[in-house]
């Protein structure tokens, strides 16, 4: 009933312990926390709370519009529902080093098992769009020091994205990564690779957890979990995948009103009410109030 009664800090510590056993955990992207629910109900080991996905929630590009408050806010919405450890997108870190200390801190308040902090320049793009520009070494680097030092609980994960392997290739994202981790990252997201050898080389130049991007549309092949498994990727997030899912199946819900008047024909394809009842433990609640629940669903 309500939230997850897991405690932050026990997610956390839980996360840290799995991810040190070097399994693949799977971290499919969250775009409401009923989905997060629905996440944690089909066995996956995390949440993924994609910028990306923040941001079309609001109508917005993903170009760096949305605030840290925002963010934040979502977040702790999405983290709270779930028993699972959710990662944040905190694109840039919303703005200079000091601002990025205070991102921590707050993501932190809000129930967050970890972020990653990238290095592109602001305005930032879209992981896998062309054009993108990256900051140079030392200010990547400072923003992960303040990422470091700001934190509060040591199990809360710092992960470093780099987005220069599109710039200026793989050697330099391979650097970039190790400075990174120098700087005090406890995993690294490298993206837009192009294949598994680039992520085998990531992973052989790295002795920190990295983490695997499998978004549609983009740079990167849709490898499986096994492939990744195989080439020593530690955590996989499919970012945007169930938004553009449930996004095409609302529009072709909407041609079917237009069509045919009706959703009759598309029944069969919805949540049933009992199965979202059962998903938000509506029952439940009977325990609490015998007013709430007083009713039987016919299926």
């Amino acid at each position: 009933m309500l939230y997850s009664t897991v405690s932050a800090a026990e997610k956390r510590r839980v996360f840290r312990e799995r991810l040190a056993s070097g399994e693949l955990l799977r971290f499919p992207g969250a775009f409401n926390p009923l989905s997060a629910r629905l996440i944690e109900r089909k066995g996956f080991e995390g949440v993924y709370i994609s910028g990306a996905v923040l941001s079309a929630d609001l109508g917005l590009p993903d170009i760096g519009l949305t605030t840290l408050t925002e963010v934040a806010g979502r977040g702790q919405q999405i983290a709270r529902m779930t028993d699972l450890p959710a990662i944040i997108d905190a694109d840039t870190g919303f703005g200079e080093p000091m601002n990025v200390a205070r991102t921590i801190q707050t993501l932190e308040d809000a129930g967050l098992a970890g972020t990653h902090i990238e290095d592109q320049i602001n305005p930032k793009r879209c992981g896998h769009l062309d054009g993108k520009a990256v900051v140079d070494e030392d200010t990547a680097v400072k923003r992960i020091r303040a990422a470091v030092d700001a934190r509060r609980d040591p199990n809360f994960l710092i992960m470093a994205r780099t987005d220069i392997r599109a710039v200026e290739g793989m050697d330099a994202a391979i650097d970039r990564a190790k400075a990174l981790v120098d700087a005090g990252a406890d995993a690294i997201f490298p993206e837009a690779m192009r294949d598994l050898a680039e992520f085998e080389a990531m992973r052989n130049a790295l002795d920190v957890p990295i983490l695997a991007n499998m978004t549609e549309f983009g740079k990167s092949e849709l490898f499986s979990s096994d492939q990744l498994r195989d080439a020593g990727v530690n955590i996989v997030i499919w970012p945007v995948s169930l938004l553009r899912i449930a996004m095409g199946a609302a529009s072709r819900a909407l041609d079917t009103l237009n069509d045919e008047g009706h959703l009759t024909s598309k029944l069969g394809e919805m949540q049933h009410r009992a199965d979202l009842y059962d998903l938000i433990d509506y029952e439940q609640y009977n325990h609490f109030d015998q007013n709430v629940f007083d009713f039987q669903i016919e299926r």
